[in-house]
């Protein structure tokens, strides 16, 4: 039996909680009366079990059951991963 569960793919802005991560997405509409682009940025607390998602990683999301008093999102799987340099704070200087 298949449900139909909402998906969304966005980006990890946040990663300070426990097995919570922030994620942003953006979504653009086109303006019926002035022809402009607007983009709307949507932050969701998501369900990350095993604290495997970093900062800037593109992830891919999935709607469940209510975990907490604001999630209702889990991580269902790691796009890809945001390389970061390590750089010591001497060498920038």
């Amino acid at each position: 039996m298949e449900t139909n569960k909402k998906v969304r793919v966005g980006h990890v802005v946040g990663v300070k909680m426990d097995k919570t991560v922030i994620v942003a997405i953006e979504t653009l509409k086109h303006h019926p009366l002035y022809n402009k682009t607007i983009k709307k940025v949507v932050k969701y607390k998501v369900h990350d079990e095993n604290n495997t998602c970093k900062l800037g990683d593109k992830v891919k999301i999935i709607e469940t059951r209510p975990l907490s008093k604001e999630k209702r999102w889990r991580v269902s799987e790691i796009i890809t991963r945001k390389e970061v340099a390590e750089v010591k704070p001497q060498e920038i200087i």
